[in-house]
């Protein structure tokens, strides 16, 4: 793994930035910009459940349309098929079983908005078993005007878990890098990439942003001295502190499972080597010792790191205990292989390989030891992050010339594109439960 192979055009860009020992990003000037979203879903998925969902009465008077948040949501998701109910119906109504059967609809979901006394808004939902004709139950969320599509994503939320059993992932959400001419931004968005905050701006790259365990901070690389230098920010505040202003390249940081550390890719000793290091930026370990590029770490559930590495001659991926000692080879279908990403469970492994002159967006099985399968038929696929559910994965593209956001289900068969609006957008990463 050459820099010169690395930095080849036919390399997605932002790729060639998180591989920061390269060197391969350059300055910019410039004012940030602000994306604005719109979701696209396409894809058939083998077994939906075909739900109907109405508009929730009032919801005008928050000025945000619950009914169509929640319906996205769950389509989204691969699971559901939605069906939009006509009228306008609420919890409180007693629906005709029979009818909906007739409609072909197996769930109903019901729901209203109302504004408060204190001028906070009340949204309720509830939730019909068609084919059984029983009443799932519902909930109402008290909120400020600011938190109703929050609100939305929570109900969303409510109705993936009681009908699938799985944690809903609608009220999590992503942070991804903004280019918008030549200048960076660094957003925080609901997971459906709407609404949100910028939590950086700067004329010169961001790259590599990474979720603490508890969501409340970032990890990102930030060029603006001039030099790949990592930072951790609060969400909340804004307050952010250096972790890595070593000598060299500082860069491709990792959150251990427990938030106390992270893993960074160091050059300060001479070549691009894996490290680890407390959250606050001391108690500085070397991980790895070889003439090889090692970089982008990624810390598994059970506290192994998967690295990319080419001391076997080309980029493929290892692992090997935080604790170090001798990595063990993962990847071997394939002669360009990196970025990581471990399913939550630990069970699967998202990854980019290289066929030919395309990048894909690949998942293997850890358990089994499968066959890696390929999840796209786009040609320049990066960074793929896992939901939190384990259930959903968000990786960057390019579509009509453009760097754009898309999520997956497991099978491939449903997506998602976020369409920005005169904006690239890139290096997604998905945050944790607990907002």
């Amino acid at each position: 793994m050459t820099p010169s192979e690395l930095d080849s055009p036919r390399v997605p860009p932002s790729r060639r930035a998180v591989l920061a020992a390269l060197g391969a990003l350059g300055a910019a000037v410039g004012a940030p910009a602000l994306a604005q979203f719109r979701v696209e879903i396409s894809g058939v998925g083998a077994t939906q459940i075909p739900i109907a969902i109405g508009r929730f009465r009032d919801e005008k008077l928050g000025n945000q349309p619950i009914g169509e948040i929640v319906r996205a949501d769950l389509e989204r998701s691969g699971q559901f098929r939605a069906i939009e109910a006509p009228g306008v119906l609420d919890e409180g109504s007693l629906p005709v079983m029979s009818e909906w059967k007739g409609k072909n609809v197996d769930a109903l979901a019901v729901g209203s908005v109302s504004r408060l006394a204190d001028g906070r808004f009340d949204v309720r939902h509830k939730l019909w078993d068609v084919v059984k004709g029983a009443d799932l139950g519902g909930q109402a969320y008290a909120v400020p005007a600011a938190d109703l599509r929050l609100a939305a994503h929570r109900v969303a939320d409510a109705i993936y878990e009681k009908l699938t059993g799985d944690k809903g992932v609608f009220s999590t959400r992503i942070a991804y890098v903004v280019r918008a001419g030549r200048s960076y931004s660094l957003r925080v968005t609901d997971a459906d990439g709407e609404g949100g905050q910028v939590a950086l701006s700067s004329p010169e790259p961001i790259i590599s942003p990474a979720w603490s365990p508890n969501g409340r901070e970032l990890a990102y690389v930030s060029f603006e001295t001039q030099k790949a230098v990592v930072w951790v920010q609060d969400i909340s505040s804004g307050a952010r502190r250096k972790v890595a202003d070593f000598r060299g390249s500082n860069s491709a940081p990792a959150w251990s499972p427990d938030g106390s550390q992270l893993a960074v890719t160091l050059s300060r000793e001479g070549g691009s080597q894996l490290h680890l290091m407390s959250r606050s930026g001391g108690d500085v370990r070397r991980l790895t010792s070889s003439s090889a590029i090692d970089t982008e770490p990624v810390f598994a559930p059970d506290g192994r790191i998967y690295f990319v590495s080419d001391r076997g001659g080309s980029p493929q991926i290892y692992r090997m205990s935080a604790s170090g000692g001798s990595p063990e080879r993962v990847t071997f279908a394939g002669s360009y292989n990196i970025s990581p990403a471990i399913s939550p469970d630990g069970r699967a492994m998202a990854y980019i390989t290289r066929q030919g002159g395309a990048f894909k967006l690949m998942l293997m099985d850890l358990a089994d030891g499968g066959s890696p399968r390929a999840l796209t038929d786009t040609s320049d696929d990066e960074s793929p992050s896992f939901a939190p559910n384990g259930k959903l994965l968000i990786y960057a593209t390019r579509s009509g010339g453009r760097d754009v956001l898309m999520t997956t289900t497991l099978d491939g068969r449903i997506k998602t594109r976020l369409l920005s609006s005169g904006a690239d957008v890139r290096e997604p990463t998905w945050g944790p439960f607990g907002r």
